[in-house]
């Protein structure tokens, strides 16, 4: 196992240059998409992946195409986010939000080109395999950025603000608005290491609890969290009366519950073989978490 800069620097070096690698792309169209895709952030999926597939005796740079794929997914989905007729953000990790910097047609068409270029990666990367891996991990990843997993969480998400938090309706949105995208990035690189279905499974479990941790500390930050130090505004789940873990439980209990999510991930990743420190510092380092 490497640590976790050195599966930074694998994804930072990779990410534009697997974009360009899949031919010419129209000048005002390729900058939008790097705008937002060379902005930064931790790369928690894309890392996460890599050391998924590294644990299970995966080999990383193999993984890596699949590993920049899912961060082009998780950048549109920032990029539409961030849209008027969604979550109305202005920035974006400390940057004007892609729609203020291109504007909105511009910014919807880089949504959709960085996750049509994360198909295309995938696909052109599993047909010049020896197997099935890069196929499953493929059909793991667009299953949960899609419409049963990540857009469904997001449907729900706006179509169901300002009614009465519940907790299944809210349990629903976190696990799949957000938990999908990272048990996305668990579930594949199992695959891609031809792992046992008994670890997939764990594998997924450990992805879930880490997304739901990450999720209801998102919630709290909203409220308590500093807008400088996040990179976007706070406040404004209560202010489009979003259907929030803090809506439902207030600040301690979603703390009290984010808890007890990262339990059950290092619980879930102890059941796997072999030195799962990586995964269990990742799942206390979401908890405690201030950006």
């Amino acid at each position: 196992m490497r640590d976790y800069a050195a599966y930074l620097r694998m994804v930072e070096e990779a990410l534009v240059p697997a974009l360009d690698s899949l031919g010419e792309i129209p000048p005002r169209l390729r900058e939008a998409m790097v705008y937002s895709l060379a902005a930064g952030g931790k790369r928690v999926r894309p890392v996460l992946l890599l050391a998924a597939c590294d644990l299970l005796g995966g080999r990383p740079e193999e993984a890596l195409p699949f590993a920049c794929a899912l961060e082009m997914i998780h950048t549109y989905s920032l990029i539409h986010d961030d849209l008027p007729a969604m979550d109305n953000d202005s920035m974006r990790r400390g940057k004007p939000a892609s729609h203020v910097a291109f504007g909105e047609d511009v910014a919807i068409l880089a949504g959709d080109g960085l996750l049509s270029a994360a198909m295309e990666l995938m696909l052109r990367t599993a047909c010049g395999m020896d197997s099935l891996r890069g196929t499953r991990a493929a059909e793991a990843i667009a299953r949960r950025c899609g419409v049963t997993g990540m857009v469904a969480g997001q449907t729900v998400d706006v179509t169901e603000e300002g009614t009465a938090p519940t907790e299944a309706r809210v349990s629903y949105i976190h696990l799949h608005k957000t938990a999908d995208l990272i048990t996305a990035a668990t579930e594949a690189g199992a695959c891609l290491a031809c792992a046992r279905q008994e670890v997939v499974e764990a594998m997924v479990r450990y992805g879930q609890a880490l997304g739901l941790t990450f999720q209801m500390v998102d919630d709290v930050l909203d409220v308590v969290g500093d807008a400088a130090v996040l990179g976007k505004k706070t406040g404004l789940d209560a202010a489009a009366g979003k259907l929030s873990r803090v809506a439902l439980r207030g600040v301690a209990g979603t703390r009290q519950d984010a808890a007890r999510a990262a339990e059950e991930a290092k619980a879930a990743i102890r059941t796997i073989p072999g030195d799962t420190d990586f995964f269990v510092n990742l799942a206390e380092d979401m908890l405690n978490r201030i950006a």
